[in-house]
C-alpha cells in the first residue's frame, strides 16, 4: 500500500487500541520493517502488540457465550465486555477456546489488507532477542522478528512524536543484515537470515497474525 495509506492505517489501529475495549489489555504497540524504514510503497505493514493477561474478567459469563457463540473462555481469555460489543470479531482456536491473537486481528485488521500482526506477552525488544535465538537454533531464519521497530504506545501512553517522525521519514535504521550482525550473527549468516525473512514476508498475502508466548 502507499505509504500515506499505511500510516493512516497505523493511526487507525492505534486509535482502536487506545480508545475502546479490546479483547485483552494491550501494553505496547510497535510498527517495524518497511513502514519504520520510510519505504514507499510499503509491501506489508508489520504491527507488534504486547498483550497482558486478562485479570478481573467476567469468568461467570463463559457459559453464556459458549451457548450463544459456541466459544469457550470468554471472560477468562478474552473480555466479555469486548465480546458483547464486538461479537462478530470473536474467534476461537481449534479447540473452540477464545484465541486472543485471532480476536485482536479480527478487531484491528481488514481481511484483504497486506498487514501482519504479531501478538505476544513479551515486549518487542525482549521478543526480538528470543526469536533470534530460537530461529538460529532451529535453522528457521524466516521466524526472525525484524528488530527495526518504532514504539507508538506503551503502558497507557501514546507517542505522537514517534508517529510524526514516521510520517516525516525522520527515522534512520541500518539494513536488516546489519541489524542482525549487531545482535550477534556473523556477516554471512546475517545476510542469509535477512534474505529468508524477506522471502517469507513476500510469500504472505492478506491480513495475517502470529501469536507467540515467551
Amino acid at each position: 500500500m502507499e505509504r500515506t495509506r499505511a500510516l493512516d492505517r497505523v493511526t487507525e489501529i492505534l486509535d482502536a487500541v487506545t480508545s475502546g475495549p479490546t479483547p485483552v489489555p494491550v501494553r505496547e504497540l510497535w510498527v517495524y520493517g518497511d513502514v519504520a524504514l520510510g519505504l514507499d510503497p510499503v509491501e506489508r505493514l508489520d504491527v507488534y502488540v504486547t498483550k497482558d493477561l486478562l485479570f478481573g474478567g467476567d469468568a461467570d459469563r463463559e457459559e453464556e457465550f459458549r451457548k450463544s457463540h459456541g466459544v469457550k473462555g470468554v471472560g477468562k481469555s478474552v473480555s466479555a465486555e469486548w465480546a458483547e460489543e464486538y461479537p462478530e470479531h470473536l474467534r476461537a482456536n481449534a479447540n473452540g477456546h477464545a484465541a486472543p491473537e485471532k480476536c485482536l486481528a479480527a478487531h484491528l485488521l481488514e481481511e484483504d489488507e497486506p498487514v501482519h500482526l504479531e501478538v505476544c506477552n513479551a515486549s518487542f525488544e525482549d521478543n526480538v532477542t528470543q526469536r533470534l535465538k530460537g530461529a538460529v537454533a532451529r535453522d528457521a531464519y524466516e521466524q526472525i522478528l525484524d528488530p527495526r521497530g518504532v514504539c507508538l504506545y506503551a503502558d497507557g501512553r501514546r507517542s505522537e512524536d514517534a508517529l510524526e517522525k514516521l510520517r516525516g521519514g525522520e527515522l534512520v535504521f541500518p539494513t536488516l543484515s546489519e541489524s542482525l550482525e549487531m545482535l550477534g550473527l556473523d556477516e554471512d549468516e546475517a545476510e542469509e537470515a535477512a534474505a529468508a525473512v524477506q522471502d517469507y514476508r513476500l510469500s504472505q498475502s492478506g491480513a495475517t497474525v502470529r501469536g507467540d508466548v515467551v
